[in-house]
């Protein structure tokens, strides 16, 4: 697996731009994880499975040009962003996690990352995901802590301390959203076992972050975006596919809350602070088929 600094400056750069609007710390920090997991190697067939809006996709594509990703979705109004956005570099295409539409032995390497809870049938879903891999071939995957931080989601801790059930759809369904389940360690690790996977350390991903991130930048932010409802200059720094048209002006009281939320974040980076904390938003892992 890729160490620290694995990647060029360059590339580094490049990464840089591309999160420079992503204001949900959790999100940032997955997706550098993932790349490090992946380690993508030219020539390489990627698959990314829940590929969403194709942020991963245009990443990948973006720092390892010589690599192939394939993305493959159940919405149809996300992956027509994804064609609109992501570009014609990247297959795209529909389809069921639990009914994968490729041949045995088809990737190099599959991400799958905040996808896994929203399946009925988890172990299902790795199923399918081993049978496309190659023999030694890598899945990256993260998925939302069960011991997730007050401050990420504080509407559906009250409501799980309160009323002892999440709220799980509407606009203040936060980490629940659309969720079968939050995972544990050993059920995360237990369910990739049973898929034929061996897997390494578990990592606990994003302890600190501003209060109330989820609210702020998934049932506000995302709201009025998806809505049409921010001018194009609000849009340029603030929309997650918009970071290299932000240049970062101290003028811009967005980069304001910006650099706010990334220096809360950077004390993420510090295993002395972080020894002690038991609650974090993702769990992530890299496995491998044998």
């Amino acid at each position: 697996m890729a160490e620290a600094g694995w990647l060029t400056p360059e590339q580094e750069t490049t990464l840089a731009r591309l999160l420079r609007n992503e204001s949900d710390v959790a999100y940032r920090r997955r997706v550098r994880t993932m790349l490090r997991y992946l380690d993508p190697q030219p020539g390489q067939v990627i698959l990314d499975c829940g590929t969403g809006m194709g942020f991963y996709a245009q990443t990948i594509h973006r720092l390892f040009p010589e690599c192939h990703v394939v993305g493959i979705d159940g919405d149809p109004q996300a992956l027509a962003f994804a064609r609109e956005h992501v570009g014609d570099y990247t297959g795209l295409t529909w389809g069921d996690i639990q009914r994968l539409p490729f041949r045995e032995g088809s990737f190099d390497a599959v991400l799958l990352s905040e996808v896994l809870e929203h399946l009925d049938d988890d172990l299902g879903g790795l199923r399918q995901i081993y049978r496309v891999l190659k023999p030694g071939g890598v899945l990256a995957i993260t998925v939302p802590y069960a011991r997730y931080p007050y401050w990420y989601d504080p509407i559906n801790r009250v409501a799980e301390g309160v009323f002892r059930r999440p709220i799980r759809q509407g606009p203040f369904a936060g980490i629940w959203a659309n969720h079968q389940r939050l995972y544990e360690p050993e059920a995360l690790r237990s369910v990739l076992t049973d898929a034929g996977f061996a897997t390494g350390p578990i990592e606990q991903l994003t302890h600190y972050c501003f209060p109330g991130t989820q609210t702020i930048v998934y049932t506000l932010g995302k709201g009025l975006i998806e809505r049409n409802l921010l001018p194009g200059s609000i849009l340029r720094s603030t929309h997650r596919f918009s970071g290299e048209e932000n240049r970062g002006s101290g003028l811009n009281p967005l980069n304001w809350a910006l650099a706010l939320f990334h220096a809360i974040d950077r004390l993420n980076e510090n295993p002395a602070r972080l020894a002690e904390k038991r609650t974090f938003v993702n769990l992530a892992v890299r496995a491998t088929k044998e």
